[in-house]
């Protein structure tokens, strides 16, 4: 019995000193972010301090997308590992499969020893968390950014014992500015009125190409809600403009809360910290607001992550990262924890300690379903070089664009016979992460330049 008792104290001093030698992890995420509206990305049409805070503090990566420009289906891969046409989450509120609600990455965070603590928008399925417990968190705070960043550094605050923190601090902003266009109250902020010398000039990619996919201006018209902005004039949009970069501005000062209490506490030292998005927004870009599309102003998101002891501090990295399926891998390799092997993402945990790697994945794939308008869905393949857009349906429903001398996406390559290889290539690769992802018969026909 004595044997029995010393082991059983040898085995928990070993599991304590275990837990103790792995790293905090704050995620923490804004709603509808793009990946510009910082100002360490050089946008001289807005001031992010406490972001530029965290790229001081960490490996700033410019090419990390999301796995789909919505909500729901975007957090949905994030904490189950999963594409969201592999779960059928592709539109928001859409149940979680039986089968995943206890595979969540809370669950195998849980598993993993730490304490996991959730404050605000969970969306994954519901607004909030369901209940006080749930998917493997504590509920901390609810779908509100009033008091989010305060409940969170409560739980930072806490006693965890011998266990590391896992905290995801969720915000909704700068998505009030979808209540913005429609004239509606701001559920959580306000934006004053600005004289229109004061608001940002239109961006360089404004107007349209006549060699867009024209599925794009036909799904607009669907919904006044959600694209009030069909009638603006130039003035409209910039006014637009300048609400969502000052409401960009107000949720920085939230997460400055949170920084805040990194340095109170030091936890510099001992915690990785991941900043990102969950989408973008059109931003006026080729006369877009909101999300779905699959211009880059929109799938092209924030990423930070700052390791422990400040390594790699201010680094740049251009590697491609899906910040959907990518983050569950990641946050398992630094939690030492297995990756489970429906996993389709890759850590990035070598590439933010190795920022100056050329890349770790050929390519990524971004994929979208306009479920609340008119169905349509499409994919964008971003391989280093171009980015590959193919809708279902429309004329133009091909786009190629060269990322490296055009990332503003103003000229369709797809139309022009001398790319037709690379057009093949990247039509290969959906191919190939299609069937990977077992949807290899959504893979509509193509029309410009044939393959055979």
């Amino acid at each position: 019995m004595k044997k029995r008792f010393i082991s059983a104290l040898i085995f928990l001093a070993s599991t304590f000193s275990a837990f103790a030698s792995k790293p905090n992890i704050i995620y923490i995420m804004t709603d509808q972010q793009s990946a510009n509206a910082m100002s360490c990305a050089s946008n001289a049409n807005l001031s992010t301090p406490n972001m530029d805070r965290l790229a001081q503090h960490g490996v700033r990566f410019t090419n990390a997308y999301c796995a789909m420009p919505l909500s729901g289906p975007s957090r949905s891969a994030m904490f189950t590992g999963y594409t969201p046409s592999a779960t059928g989450m592709q539109e928001n509120e859409t149940p979680l499969p039986d089968s995943l609600r206890t595979r969540t990455l809370g669950n195998l965070m849980e598993q993993a020893g730490y304490d996991n603590g959730y404050s605000g928008k969970w969306h994954v399925n519901t607004n909030s968390l369901p209940a006080d417990t749930a998917f493997g968190f504590r509920n901390l705070h609810g779908h509100n950014d009033i008091g989010l960043a305060e409940a969170a550094i409560e739980f930072m605050r806490e006693d965890h014992g011998d266990k590391p923190m896992f905290l995801v601090a969720s915000f909704d902003n700068p998505h009030n500015i979808c209540e913005w266009a429609r004239g509606q109250k701001l559920p959580f902020t306000e934006v004053k009125d600005a004289p229109i010398d004061s608001c940002p000039n239109l961006p360089a990619n404004f107007n349209l190409n006549p060699y867009d996919a024209d599925i794009l201006r036909w799904e607009r018209e669907k919904s006044y809600r959600l694209y009030p902005t069909k009638a603006y004039t130039p003035d409209d949009w910039r006014r637009y403009r300048n609400a969502y970069f000052r409401l960009v501005e107000h949720i920085d000062g939230e997460i400055g809360k949170i920084v805040d209490e990194i340095d109170r506490q030091n936890l510099w030292d001992n915690s990785v910290i991941i900043f990102t998005s969950d989408h973008g927004d059109g931003q006026g870009a080729h006369q877009w607001n909101q999300k779905t599309a699959l211009w880059d102003e929109i799938v092209n998101v924030p990423m930070i992550v700052c390791l422990p002891k400040g390594k790699n501090a201010g680094a740049v990295s251009e590697v491609l990262v899906n910040n959907g399926i990518d983050l569950m891998p990641t946050v398992l390799d630094y939690a030492g924890a297995g990756i489970p092997s429906w996993c389709k993402g890759i850590s990035y945990r070598y590439a933010a300690e190795n920022p100056s790697v050329d890349n770790r994945n050929d390519y990524i794939v971004v994929e979208t379903n306009f479920a609340q308008t008119g169905g349509t869905r499409g994919w964008a393949v971003r391989t280093p070089q171009y980015k590959y857009v193919l809708y279902e349906a429309g004329k133009n429903r091909e786009m190629l664009f060269d990322m490296e001398n055009d990332r503003l996406e103003q000229t369709n390559l797809a139309i022009e016979s001398r790319y037709k290889d690379e057009l093949i290539k990247h039509r290969q690769m959906l191919r190939q992460w299609m069937d990977e992802n077992l949807i290899g018969e959504q893979y509509p026909s193509t029309r410009f330049i044939p393959i055979n």
